[in-house]
């Protein structure tokens, strides 16, 4: 058997459902990637703007001296269809509460942090194969931490093709998996590319798409995307865009969940059914340490919404209160905004509770505005008040 095919299928003992192999030749989409971030599409994340980050995308052979080859890795993950004992996980860790206020969360988020999983099956298929060919290979692995267009890599390596909504898309598996890459120093034959985009005149995603953020060159403004407001983005969630995050805490499965390739064609029937964390509001009352021990219950275990911080998740939260309009949840909005020690958590606990409205969010707000001292904050609560009037 060839060694690409004993590593492909090692790959597939270890969980990947997907495995192939591409050069290390540079990118024929880099330009656009240029033109991207030249329209500040990529938001706040200036560490995509390095000089040093360009290059590394643009030519894939400056991530490993001496490339020959990479190995491009998928792994899927319960799409919210088929999320079997998450309900038990959400009774148990995450309480059931009873005041009917949920939020939803991204399902890839739901377990361990892939960060965690992948790297030692990644190290172990290097050892597999450094046992193959008897000899020592140099090699590098990211799972989307590094400087790589990776779904460029995974359609160049034959996994599929760069959806409409930038989700590389497999005819059998849907979207639903993440992705891994090994740089190696070691000649192995590449697989032809995916060879056509099978999106054809579907603009499901673009149409459900609550902020607009899917562009019509088939790029995704993230400065506007869900994923992008509730995870990477460490400040204020802008005002305007707040009402379309409607329930999502961390992260957004929308695009996903219309797409037909997850709906009727990847055995993935009824994925319309979304995870949710229940009793959201009591979650504002999490110190930093509940934080942590909640969402990192072990060292070798940690959750994806760690990325968040306490600041962003509970920010988050208070968002996904105030989309509800539901007076149950103006107390726990109301000592979020008198109590907490972080500004970002007391403007959006302000704006929610703006929306929720009604004479009791207005005392709040009023009392609140009398001992402000932190400025964004203030405004926030001026600006709530004049939202109920």
């Amino acid at each position: 058997m060839h060694l690409e095919q004993l590593v492909k299928d090692k790959a597939r003992q270890l969980g990947f459902e997907l495995a192939g192999i591409t050069s290390p030749d540079p990118v024929e989409h880099y330009p656009a990637y240029q033109v991207w971030l030249q329209a500040g599409r990529h938001g706040d994340m200036r560490y995509l703007e390095t000089e040093r980050a360009r290059n590394l995308r643009r030519d894939p052979r400056q991530v490993l001296p001496g490339c020959r080859s990479i190995l491009v890795l998928g792994m899927c993950y319960p799409p919210p269809s088929s999320s079997g004992n998450l309900s038990q996980a959400l009774d148990g860790q995450y309480g059931t509460g009873s005041s009917g206020l949920t939020g939803k969360v991204a399902a890839y988020a739901w377990g361990t942090d892939y960060h965690v999983v992948f790297p030692p099956l990644l190290r172990e298929i290097v050892e597999f194969l450094q046992q193959q060919i008897g000899a020592k290979v140099a090699s590098r692995w990211y799972t989307d931490t590094g400087p790589v267009l990776e779904r460029e890599l995974a359609q160049r390596a034959g996994l599929g093709w760069i959806g409409r909504n930038t989700c590389l898309i497999h005819p059998l598996l849907g979207s639903f998996f993440l992705l891994a890459e090994i740089f190696l120093d070691l000649e192995l034959q590449p697989d032809p590319p995916f060879p056509h985009d099978r999106c054809g005149t579907c603009r499901r995603c673009v149409q459900a798409c609550p902020t607009g953020c899917i562009m019509p060159d088939r790029a995704i403004d993230a400065s506007r995307c869900v994923s992008y407001l509730t995870i990477e983005l460490k400040s204020a969630i802008p005002v305007e865009l707040r009402p379309a995050i409607g329930s999502w805490v961390f992260g957004c499965d929308i695009c996903q969940q219309v797409c037909p390739w997850n709906k009727r064609f990847a055995g993935k029937p009824g994925n319309q059914r979304e995870i949710l964390f229940s009793d959201i509001a009591s979650e504002l009352e999490m110190t930093a340490g509940e934080f942590n021990r909640k969402f990192r219950p072990g060292k070798n275990s940690p959750s994806p919404i760690l990325r968040a911080k306490r600041r962003g998740y509970l920010r988050n939260i208070a968002v996904a209160l105030g989309n509800s309009r539901n007076s149950a949840a103006i107390f726990a909005l109301s000592r979020a905004l008198e109590g907490d020690a972080e500004p970002l958590v007391r403007g959006h606990a302000a704006w929610a509770l703006g929306q929720i409205g009604g004479e009791t969010a207005r005392q709040v707000l009023s009392a609140s505005a009398d001992c402000e001292l932190d400025p964004s904050v203030s405004q926030e609560i001026q600006a709530a008040l004049r939202t109920r009037g």
